[in-house]
This record gives structure tokens, sequence and C-alpha cells, in this order.
């Protein structure tokens, strides 16, 4: 790993600590909700990796966790449309494209058991009809499980 990534990778880990500082009661009750996520759904790092170095079309890429987690680096291509986005911004973002689109969700904030994010951005995209959505199964944190692994990373434009 080159000396220049390693503020970067030191500013991802650090999001990804302080998007798992304990919540607030109301978002609390929503914590594991990951866990909950059928594998069939869920799509692992080195798979995702595969596809976004391949030929095939590449899905859109939604990156739904924290936005200081996303500013400090976040998979290239992807957007942001994590909690602190308007509420109706993900349903706008989708609203125009064929309910058959490639959609891979991701957080990577906290440990997979404890995410808070993923499961509620993936049941509004199937209550929108969205028949081909797969969550990035992220079992630490971003940091760990694909910007520590060499997957591409790129900081907010």
């Amino acid at each position: 790993m080159a000396s220049h990534s390693l503020p970067r990778l030191a500013a991802v880990l650090l999001g990804a600590a302080i998007c798992c500082l304990p919540a607030a009661p109301a978002a609390h009750a929503q914590s594991g909700t990951a866990l909950k996520l059928d594998s069939a759904i869920q799509i692992e790092p080195l798979d995702l990796n595969t596809i976004l170095h391949g030929s095939a079309a590449k899905p859109l890429i939604l990156q739904v966790g924290s936005k200081v987690l996303f500013a400090e680096s976040h998979i290239p291509g992807s957007e942001f449309f994590g909690p602190a986005a308007p509420p109706d911004a993900l349903a706008q973002r989708v609203a125009k494209l064929p309910r058959n689109t490639a959609i891979v969700l991701y957080c990577g904030c906290c440990p997979w058991e404890r995410c808070p994010n993923i499961a509620p951005a993936f049941q509004k995209l199937h209550a929108l009809g969205f028949t081909n959505v797969k969550v990035l199964h992220i079992s630490q944190n971003f940091g760990q499980d694909w910007a520590q692994k060499g997957y591409p990373v790129e900081p907010a434009h």
C-alpha cells in the first residue's frame, strides 16, 4: 500500500468508528436489521470487485451509510443515499429506472449484525418494485472489508 493512501485509510477507519458509536434510542431500534436479509441477496466484496473490473454492465451502486464515511472514501461511481439524504431522494433517484435494474446497496459503517441502514434501503427498493437488488456483505466495516483489501476507493468530489 502506498504511503499516500495511509491517511485515507485512517480516515475511512475513523469514519467507520464514528458511525458505530451507540445510536440514539429511536435509531437503535433498527440496529441488527442487516442480519435479517437473506443470504441470496447478498454479494461478497470480492465478487463485486470482480464485477467492477469485468466487461459486463456495472450495477448502480448506492452507499446508504454515513455521509462522513462516504466523503472520506467510497466505491468509485457509487452515489450517496444514506440517512443524511433527503427523505425521498432514493425513490426519486430510481423512479425512472426499469424495475429489473441491477442495484447494489452498501453501508460499511459498522459490523453487519449492527448495521441499521442496509435493510431499510433494501425494503424501500423492494417496495418500489425493484427485483434485482443486492446488498454488499461487509462483515466488519468498509475500511477492513473493502479498502484494506485493495479494492478501489475514491474520496467524495
